[in-house]
C-alpha cells in the first residue's frame, strides 16, 4: 500500500490579494513560507520516501522546504498543476461573480481526468512508499473527489499548507 500525503502550497501574495493564479508560477509570501517551515519541522520525524510537486514555483518552494528537513530532492509533475483558468487567470476574484465563464477554462471533466491520472501515477511510481505531494486547492479537491468518489462540492476545502492523508 501507498500513503500519500497530500499536501496544499504556503500562501502566496496572490492569494492574499484575491488573483486567480490558476497555472501561473505563483510566490510564497512570508506567511506561506513560515507555513511550509511549520510543516517541515511538524513532518522532520515522519517517515518519507519520496517528495512530489506541482511544477509551478508556489507548490514546488512549498515542497522544497519540506524536503530539505529530510535531505530530499523534489521530482515535479504538470499533473499536480492547479486548475487551468484560461482567460480568468490573472483576475481579481470578486469581479468574476456572475462573469460567464470563458470556453478556454480547463473543464471539471478533464480537472477530474487529470486528478485519477496523478493517483495512477503515485500508485505505479511510488508502490509501497510514503510519498508527500504539494498540489494547489483545486487540484487536491479533485484528488479528493476522484479517492472518495464523491462530488468536488462535499469535499471540503483545503487551507494553505494543510495535509492529508490517502492510502492508494
Amino acid at each position: 500500500m501507498t500513503k500519500l500525503y497530500l499536501v496544499r502550497h504556503g500562501e502566496t501574495i496572490d492569494n492574499v490579494n484575491q488573483v486567480m493564479q490558476g497555472q501561473t508560477q505563483g510566490l510564497l509570501n512570508e506567511k506561506g513560507i513560515r507555513q511550509a517551515e511549520e510543516l517541515a519541522a511538524q513532518m522532520a520525524d515522519m517517515p518519507i520516501d519520496a517528495f512530489v510537486s506541482s511544477d509551478l514555483k508556489r507548490a514546488y518552494d512549498t515542497c522544497k522546504i519540506i524536503a530539505n528537513k529530510h535531505g530530499n530532492d523534489v521530482d515535479t509533475t504538470p499533473l499536480l498543476r492547479e486548475r487551468d483558468w484560461g482567460d480568468f487567470t490573472g483576475m481579481f476574484i470578486p469581479d468574476l461573480k456572475d462573469k460567464e465563464w470563458p470556453p478556454n477554462v480547463e473543464s471539471m471533466g478533464m480537472l477530474k481526468d487529470r486528478a485519477r491520472r496523478f493517483l495512477e501515477w503515485v500508485r505505479k511510481n511510488y508502490q509501497g512508499k510514503v510519498v508527500l505531494a504539494v498540489g494547489h486547492g483545486i487540484i487536491n479537491k479533485a484528488i479528493q473527489s476522484v479517492y472518495y468518489d464523491k462530488p468536488m462540492h462535499e469535499v471540503k476545502k483545503m487551507t494553505n499548507a494543510e495535509v492529508r492523508e490517502l492510502m492508494l
